[in-house]
């Protein structure tokens, strides 16, 4: 969020330019392997529609809410999707900063300068990132010749083909399965928005309410970018009894939260939970009925998601707050299921109705607390 939503522009179509030039090759396929590799997703992503919906019983309110387009892209693909994705949804606050810099002497100067920068930043990031997400779910996705998007503003979803086929040859499971698996994880966040008209809208102005209150202030944001500096080189710093606290631990956002910042952060942080755990806990109930090794493919794909690679890589999921996300998944996972357990899927969808009913990031933690609260 520092190189993102600071003090400086993003030069988009240079960081296009870098995240593509050093994202890793894809494993090495033939054309035939490519092509039915496609073919398949595309399938198995139409297929997943009727069996997401059947079991979690959500349907869209309006047709035209379910033509959001699923596209197969490799890691370029997925790469210049989500730098639209990010140039929309941070517009405002860049907008913001460049009237805060026009009235700067050298502002117009200083913003082409940093601008460089940060593209080349945000690219190295997406770089990253980009050979190792699986599918995903494009919540704010403008609409461009090259990425079509859903009726009145809806979004797509991505499914990135070389990084599946990546994935099902490391874990050594069959990739006619593991690809349906996928697809049941990425075709329930996208019944989750086709199904709750509010829920884009809702997650959108409390991003926006997250950068609005961004400090823009140049020494408060240098005394801050010192503490990620601090993070990133292990330096410890003391408590206040004596003990000693490693800053390291914050990730990057957290570095540049105000109070608000925090709220709203920890209701982000719970409904992201929420959606996650639910597509989790989707694709695991639906699984044995349609994907005859869900067993193996999820063994071996939490032992995956819990080792990482080497250490250059954990340095970076901790950075980038992927770990975070990891434990969204399990303590999402673990909250929709104790619900349901206990008041039944129709009982669960109760979380559906309104942001009043989301869960708190508390509630996430003790389930029984929410079901408390819509007992009460």
């Amino acid at each position: 969020m520092t190189s993102l939503g600071g003090v400086e522009m993003v030069d988009w179509n240079l960081a296009v330019a870098t995240a593509t030039r050093l994202v890793r090759p894809g494993p090495e396929v033939t054309r035939e392997e490519a092509r039915a590799a496609v073919s398949e997703l595309r399938r198995h992503a139409k297929a997943s529609e009727e069996h997401v919906r059947g079991f979690t019983r959500m349907q869209p309110d309006r047709p035209s809410e379910s033509d959001t387009p699923v596209l197969v892209v490799d890691r370029p693909g997925w790469v210049r999707a989500n730098v639209a994705g990010f140039r929309e949804l941070l517009s405002p606050l860049l907008e913001k900063v460049q009237e805060r810099r026009a009235g700067t002497p050298g502002g117009a100067v200083l913003g082409a300068v940093g601008g460089k920068v940060t593209g080349v930043e945000v690219g190295m990031l997406l770089s990253f990132l980009a050979s190792r997400v699986l599918g995903q779910y494009e919540t704010f996705a403008p609409v461009t010749r090259d990425l079509p998007g859903g009726a009145d503003g809806g979004g797509r979803l991505l499914l990135v083909a070389p990084n599946i086929v990546h994935v099902e040859r490391e874990l050594e499971v069959d990739p006619h399965d593991f690809r349906l698996w996928v697809c049941l994880h990425e075709e329930t966040h996208r019944t989750q928005f086709a199904s709750v008209p509010w829920l884009r809208d809702h997650i959108q102005g409390e991003i926006q309410a997250f950068l609005s209150e961004t400090d823009m202030d140049p020494g408060t944001l240098l005394e801050r970018l010192r503490e990620v500096a601090q993070s990133l080189s292990g330096t410890r710093s003391q408590g206040t009894e004596g003990e000693e606290q490693e800053t390291g631990r914050a990730g990057l956002v957290e570095l540049v939260q105000t109070p608000t910042q925090r709220e709203i952060l920890s209701r982000l942080t719970a409904v992201m939970s929420l959606l996650e755990g639910h597509a989790d806990y989707v694709m695991d109930g639906v699984g044995p009925q349609v994907v005859p090794s869900v067993s193996e493919i999820r063994e071996k794909f939490q032992k995956r998601r819990a080792k990482g690679a080497g250490r250059l890589d954990q340095a970076l999921r901790k950075l980038l707050g992927l770990d975070a996300k990891l434990r969204q998944y399990r303590e999402g996972e673990r909250y929709v299921r104790a619900v349901v357990e206990e008041l039944g899927m129709e009982g669960f969808n109760r979380v559906w109705t309104s942001p009043n009913t989301l869960p708190t990031k508390s509630e996430i933690a003790s389930p029984a607390d929410w079901i408390a609260r819509m007992r009460s």
